[in-house]
């Protein structure tokens, strides 16, 4: 790594005023899938624990662990039932002090994931709202009888016909008070109503207690969902469906700026140089984005947004699979980049717990192409302006699950379509493809330690099965090859750390035309920075008509051998070959 601090005096330094997430790497731990300490086939913290040493290795800054909370687990802890305590799946109070305490002695933080759209069902604030009419509770979610002119139970009496995220009726009928609530994902998963200031204050003392015990940062679940546009209504029709389409309704709704500038000056403010906010937020425009994310607003620091890992769904959403088009993904980044270029922050990220490994999704899981591939995402990805993501086991090229039979599914999304689907008269073997390709399950299964039982993640049987390719694909094997995926992602985090272009220079696209290559400069006042990428299984040539002001750049990073040579006027790249030239342009 000599060469990325070897003339560190032509590298300008970043205003303190710069916020210090600019420059960061986050790691998500999906904790059931990580590691597990007791044998029980589920990960826990003390697995997480005994791998901060690991972590720590890779280099990132920030570890984002999804929720931990005690929950009936309808969908893997998305469901919460206590907001102070941690299930007994993953381990103790005491366990997730020590896990701050171990990634802070590291010099590492923590980031929270926070659910605070809705609540299990379970939850005692629920318990009390159900209990009757007239509970003081009632009004913490969303209530409503059946339909005028229909009786409550019989189809159609739902008071919208909103479908929810999890392909059913957006509102449960509850047989003891004769309504129905709001869930906008699983009947399990119930809607708080933030209108009420008794809500946002029960949400707000909850975070305090967490920042208190050195939590560093929050993600925020889908938390531009939790101001609703009243009166409710009915959506648009979905297509071939009885339900309807409630997004107008709920997504960025009327108060949610107002709501989110409270929660920062109620439980950020005066930590907001140490701390980071991240608003996971679907349906969100890049107009809607700059706002959320300007730090004049005090709103949040950074968006997750969905528009580039929705290119390749067809009209019938998620598993209505279709082929990604780079000229669609290149318009939808870049479009991003330059509404965000001059205020405001993006999150960067091919995959999570919610979406497909990257690897087979956006690149190759040809065992000949995989790790070009691998390698490649992730320097496009890290190249951009933005505070980049990296999800467990994407710094290794982990691949998605061979799924055989549409048994093998356990995440509630999945099984929910598989359900409707069937129930629809759509083809199994149709079903079991399109499953293949979007499961939620793909991103969840367990990460490949080593070639071991197991891929050493559990010494009891998996709670989902770990995917085969583990004995060629762990993290043992990578680690002791300097070539191997994992040290190209420390490459990138080095250079994030080292060289203040990456975090704060400026984007531009080139070749927004080509259909193989996705190119673009970073440039930041003596400094640039030139990404090339051949994101296909096919030779590329790129027609390089500045090559010339390149000649005395060098070759700063590639995921295939190559010589020094400077960068010529017509570049033939192999496929997946990614090049990442550095130039100092000479003073006059």
């Amino acid at each position: 790594m000599e060469r990325l601090t070897r003339s560190s005096s032509d590298i300008k330094t970043p205003s303190n005023s710069e916020p210090w997430w600019k420059s960061a790497v986050v790691y998500q731990v999906y904790p059931r899938s990580f590691a597990d300490s007791d044998g029980d086939g589920i990960g826990d913290l003390r697995g997480l624990i005994s791998k901060l040493g690991y972590l720590a290795t890779l280099g990132v800054d920030v570890v984002w662990v999804s929720p931990f909370f005690r929950s009936p687990q309808h969908d893997n802890s998305y469901d919460i039932s206590d907001y102070r305590d941690v299930d007994p799946l993953f381990g103790t109070l005491a366990d997730s002090d020590e896990l701050i305490a171990g990634l802070h002695a590291r010099g590492m933080k923590l980031m929270m994931d926070v659910v605070v759209n809705h609540t299990s069902d379970e939850h005692p604030w629920f318990l009390e709202s159900r209990s009757s009419l007239d509970n003081p509770k009632r009004d913490w979610y969303w209530w409503r009888p059946a339909r005028p002119g229909t009786h409550a139970g019989e189809p159609g009496a739902e008071p919208t016909n909103w479908v929810s995220y999890f392909s059913e009726s957006s509102w449960t009928l509850d047989e003891a008070t004769g309504e129905y609530y709001l869930h906008l994902f699983s009947r399990h998963q119930v809607d708080l109503n933030w209108e009420n200031p008794e809500v946002r204050q029960a949400v707000y003392e909850t975070l305090r207690w967490w920042l208190e015990r050195g939590v560093d940062g929050l993600r925020m679940d889908v938390i531009n969902m939790i101001s609703k546009r009243l009166p409710l209504e009915d959506g648009p029709l979905r297509p071939g469906s009885r339900y309807g389409d409630g997004t107008a309704s709920y997504i960025c709704g009327p108060r949610i700026h107002e709501f989110l500038h409270e929660l920062d000056q109620e439980v950020i403010s005066g930590h907001d140089k140490v701390l980071i906010t991240v608003g996971e937020m679907p349906g969100v425009t890049v107009e809607d984005a700059l706002l959320f994310t300007d730090p004049s607003r005090a709103e949040v620091d950074m968006v997750f947004q969905f528009e580039h890992v929705q290119l390749d769904h067809g009209p019938g959403g998620p598993f209505d699979v279709r082929p990604l088009r780079l000229l669609d993904l290149k318009e939808s980044l870049g479009r991003w980049q330059l509404a965000l270029a001059e205020k405001g922050w993006s999150s960067l990220y091919w995959n999570n717990h919610d979406q497909p490994r990257a690897v087979s999704r956006f690149g190759s899981d040809n065992p000949v192409l995989r790790m070009a591939s691998a390698k490649l995402l992730a320097t496009v990805l890290h190249l951009h302006r933005g505070t980049p993501y990296i999800y467990q086991g994407e710094e290794l090229g982990m691949t998605n699950y061979p799924f055989q039979s549409i048994e093998e599914f356990r995440d509630i999304e999945s099984v929910n379509y598989l359900r409707h689907a069937k129930e629809s008269g759509v083809d199994e073997d149709a079903i079991l493809e399109a499953l293949r390709h979007r499961s939620r399950d793909n991103a969840r299964t367990p990460m490949q330690w080593d070639a071991g039982v197991n891929g050493s993640f559990t010494t009891g049987k998996p709670w989902l099965a770990i995917n085969p390719n583990y004995r060629e694909i762990n993290v043992e094997a990578q680690v002791g090859d300097p070539d191997s995926v994992f040290h190209h992602y420390r490459k990138l985090i080095a250079l994030r750390h080292e060289l203040p272009v990456v975090a704060h220079g400026d984007f531009t696209m080139l070749f927004p035309g080509h259909e193989q290559i996705y190119a673009f400069t970073r440039r930041l006042d003596n400094q640039e920075l030139l990404v090339l990428a051949n994101i296909s299984s096919q030779e590329a040539v790129a027609r390089f008509n500045e090559a010339d002001q390149w000649s005395t750049s060098e070759l700063l990073l590639s995921n295939y051998p190559s010589n020094q040579a400077p960068l010529a006027a017509e570049l033939m790249l192999t496929p997946w070959e990614v090049r990442v030239y550095l130039r100092r342009p000479a003073t006059s």
